[in-house]
């Protein structure tokens, strides 16, 4: 697939920060939910106006947000440098409402990690903070006619290195053919449910077909089957996002053509 790989130039006329971030690999920034913070135990929600004043700050260091699939694109040709990895994960409700209206002002895209065997269903699996609903069909489809791109979070988000083979199989395999059979297109990426992943979870992920898989902090499973993700929250404003850039590569978690070639 071609893929224009020309970062377009920022919008708006708001001058750039005096700020610079230094030509360094990419990174990977990991969302949940975009909504109301205040009852949130996981610390996994962003308000509307804490993600588009990280979009904004972003934008403004020069760095473009961009799918996984045209960023491991990017990184095979050596052109990773100033792109930032945008991923949500679960595939709440409140992405089509709250987090793609701002992707799009700030000419961003992202990939979505969904559960197709929850559709339209909600978070069960935390047992503590709200209910929060997760997208079905139509949000997902809506999604991807916007541009994202849609990844596989498993099935129903289990925790895959507990699961036996067959159910590996069934949330790897046939969380697949379900997005497959859902928007048309075969999904590239999958995502591990609470980051939890061993030599046979990657393994089974590869052998699926999947050409990528987004953990957390994979440790010495780093490579393009797991790859590293710096965590987005409420209380990153500017001051904390400067540091996690400079610092993502000396924690592990920044991408290059060598990181996504294992």
């Amino acid at each position: 697939m071609s893929v224009d790989l020309t970062p377009p130039a920022p919008s708006g006329t708001e001058p750039f920060l005096r700020f610079r971030p230094p030509r360094n690999p990419a990174w990977v920034a990991m969302y949940h939910s975009v909504a109301d913070p205040s009852d949130d135990p996981y610390e996994i929600t962003v308000a509307p106006d804490r993600l588009a004043a990280q979009l904004r700050w972003m934008r403004r260091q020069g760095l473009r947000g961009v799918s996984m699939r045209y960023l491991l694109e990017a990184c095979a040709q050596g052109r990773e440098h100033n792109l930032v990895g945008l991923t949500f994960d679960d595939g709440y409700r409140d992405f089509a409402e709250q987090a793609l209206p701002l992707l799009r002002l700030h000419d961003c895209t992202a990939t979505l990690f969904v559960l197709p065997g929850r559709l339209d269903g909600d978070n069960a699996w935390d047992p503590l903070g709200p209910r929060k609903p997760l997208l079905g069909a139509e949000g997902i489809r809506y999604a991807a006619e916007c541009g994202m791109e849609i990844g596989s979070h498993g099935l129903t988000h289990v925790d895959l290195t507990a699961a036996d083979d067959r159910q590996l199989r069934r949330e790897i395999s046939g969380s697949r053919a379900a997005l497959r059979d859902l928007t048309g297109t075969e999904p590239q990426g999958f995502c591990y449910p609470y980051g939890h992943v061993d030599e046979r979870v990657v393994t089974a992920v590869r052998e699926a077909g999947y050409r990528y898989g987004c953990a957390i902090a994979p440790g010495t499973l780093a490579g393009t089957y797991a790859l590293p993700r710096v965590h987005i929250g409420q209380s990153d404003t500017a001051w904390r996002l400067r540091l996690k850039l400079r610092t993502n590569r000396l924690r592990g978690r920044a991408l290059d053509g060598s990181a996504v070639s294992g």
